[in-house]
């Protein structure tokens, strides 16, 4: 079954013609459900976790994150996010999801999505101690950071959203490849740890082909390695585009497809009201 449940209204607005070149794309390409999954930068309600959270002094990271939440950041309600997922469902099957940092006041953040009746609820490491790494524009902050504290940083920070329990699915893990950074070290602990936080929360690989057409490594998140752990783990797969614009809905997907088969996966999870069912991989 064709699906994808990573996408992104946040560069548009919640107008159907907006949307509907999302759910144009998804027809095209043969998909049968998608699924969107808001970052809470879109959402009133999460503004004050990312002030809590993230570096806004005066130095290089924190000038610049403090222009990235004033651009184009908590400009709807999750109410008015759900009245708009409903108006789609009228033209495709839709579910609705979310997309959560790796806020560190998780049980107030656990307190907040508890309120609303998702589909699915994606974690994800977008923040290492509240520096936004995957932003191009501080891109030269990776020059200034041993690569091996980040592999650790980050490992903790999905270790803690495991544990917090709210989510169904990891977003794009270890996806801290994006700028070719690779180790001269053994990285297996790391993923291994993170494998494991995984398998005791019950969480779901999201299998994202966001970083092989948005970023440099080229690669679909998870890499290999990470792969190869999760599926000897048991960790079930979803299949998604990450997609940001209306064409790239279902982006990539036969591709990664074939990607996780590799490692033995014929199955993927379809998500009703954070239920699952076991559906074929097409």
């Amino acid at each position: 079954m064709k699906l994808d449940y990573h996408q992104h209204l946040e560069y548009g607005s919640y107008e159907l013609d907006y949307a509907q070149g999302f759910l144009e794309t998804a027809k095209e390409r043969g998909l049968v459900e998608i699924g969107f999954s808001e970052h809470t930068h879109t959402f009133v309600e999460f503004e004050h976790f990312y002030y809590d959270d993230l570096i806004l002094d005066d130095s290089f990271i924190g000038s610049f994150q403090q222009k990235w939440l004033k651009k184009n950041k908590f400009k709807y309600t999750v109410d008015d996010y759900f009245a708009f997922m409903e108006a789609c469902r009228e033209h495709f099957p839709v579910k609705t999801g979310i997309e959560v940092c790796n806020f560190q006041d998780q049980q107030a953040v656990g307190e907040l999505l508890g309120k609303y009746d998702f589909d699915y609820i994606i974690g994800s490491v977008h923040f290492l101690r509240g520096w936004a790494y995957d932003s191009s524009e501080i891109k030269a902050e990776w020059d200034r950071r041993d690569l091996r504290g980040i592999y650790e940083q980050y490992t903790e920070e999905a270790e803690a959203l495991c544990a917090a329990g709210h989510y169904d699915m990891l977003g794009h893990p270890f996806n801290i490849r994006l700028y070719q950074y690779f180790p001269d070290f053994d990285v297996t602990p790391y993923l291994q740890r993170v494998v494991e936080a995984m398998r005791r929360a019950d969480m779901v690989v999201d299998v994202n082909t966001g970083t092989l057409y948005r970023y440099p490594v080229k690669e679909i998140s998870p890499y290999g390695d990470f792969m190869r752990l999760a599926h000897e783990a048991g960790l079930p797969v979803t299949i998604n585009s990450d997609a940001h614009r209306p064409t790239d809905s279902g982006a990539y997907h036969d591709m990664a497809v074939e990607y996780v088969r590799d490692f033995g996966y014929t199955e993927t999870v379809r998500f009703t009201k954070r239920k699952r069912e076991i559906v074929p991989l097409s």
